[in-house]
């Protein structure tokens, strides 16, 4: 039986994308078990995929080297006696763990001279790979790909018994259809959609019937309440409110989305809730979600800039942004909810 550990990203998107090379592997090795180092955030939502026995944490902060800690954690994990390993993220201190845990294969791409950590290192094509769970699904093949690999999308399971006391805890109520607005992108400035649009979309929303819940975490706290002082009673800011395995609940709950392309966007799609996705800075063929084309729709104007992948706009304009109308958008949530 296979045995493998994981080390995975440290980024809320990438960590949901990281579902789809789970499931593939357990596809292809219906034995296998499933072990995944991973930042202390991330281990609630590992809770959440079927396809994981444990999440293990790395207790180091997003950057650090902590050389001891790794080879710490690694000769721990020795007793394990795992048979694969695969690395995600292409850093050299991120093959650490692993190596020093005695894993007999141990896979990744190759990147900043990691030989001798990794014995099983692969050529990234980006040609071939041009997407970020391409990427990370190609490592459950024994060989390097040569096209593009199937995608399973990645489904988070949703705690129904707790959402009843979650809702109530935060004054929540369900007597009205729900869309959930997610206006952060911890990348930057140059992936978000104005506050004011999200405002303004909020107020035609609640006309038409709808609650809107503004959903991110405490960096976000300012970014909400600058859309709730804009939308007035239109919308309520839960930002800095919950946890991250709290959204994913909350999630459950709504009728749709919008939101920016952002570690959240992966979640929601992750829970299966419809999505209005708005790009910027980025590019749908990148990091698209991960949903059938029946609950997706794409806002993304593919300008001659675009996409520049900038945290800042370089040209100090945003037009990316700014020309994706809220009319538009809400044109869209309206179409759907009539089908």
């Amino acid at each position: 039986m296979r045995r493998y550990l994981v080390v995975g990203p440290s980024w809320v998107g990438d960590m949901v994308m990281a579902q789809s090379l789970f499931k593939t592997i357990r596809q292809r090795y219906p034995q296998s078990s499933i072990d995944v180092v991973a930042p202390e955030w991330a281990l609630p939502i590992l809770q959440r995929m079927p396809e994981v026995a444990k999440g293990i944490a790395l207790p180091v902060l997003h950057g650090q080297f902590s050389f001891f800690t790794r080879v710490s954690l690694g000769r721990s994990l020795r007793a394990n006696q795992y048979t694969h390993a695969i690395v995600l993220p292409r850093s050299w201190k991120s093959a650490l763990v692993p190596y020093f845990a005695g894993v007999p294969v141990r896979t990744g791409y190759r990147g900043e001279m990691r030989y001798g950590l990794l014995n099983d290192i692969r050529t990234l094509d980006k040609n071939i790979l041009k997407q970020t769970v391409q990427r990370y699904v190609a490592h459950a093949y024994d060989k390097e790909a040569g096209s593009p690999p199937l995608i399973p999308e990645p489904q988070l399971e949703v705690d129904q018994k707790n959402l009843p006391s979650l809702l109530n805890k935060l004054v929540l109520k369900q007597d009205r259809p729900i869309i959930c607005m997610m206006p952060g992108a911890e990348y930057g400035p140059a992936k978000q959609w104005p506050a004011e649009y999200y405002a303004e979309l909020a107020r035609l929303l609640q006309a038409k019937g709808y609650q809107v819940w503004v959903l991110g975490s405490a960096k976000e706290k300012a970014l909400g309440d600058k859309i709730i002082a804009h939308a007035g009673n239109a919308a309520i800011s839960l930002c800095g409110k919950t946890s991250l395995i709290e959204v994913v609940d909350l999630l459950s709950c709504a009728e749709q989305v919008v939101t920016n392309d952002s570690g959240l966007m992966h979640v929601a799609a992750a829970v299966g809730v419809r999505l209005n996705v708005i790009y910027g800075s980025s590019t749908p063929e990148y990091t698209p979600p991960l949903a059938t084309t029946d609950r997706l729709n794409i806002f993304y104007l593919s300008l001659d800039c675009s996409p520049c992948f900038k945290r800042v706009c370089p040209l100090g304009h945003k037009n990316c942004l700014l020309d994706i109308k809220v009319d538009d958008v809400y044109q869209k949530i309206s179409t759907e909810n009539k089908q």
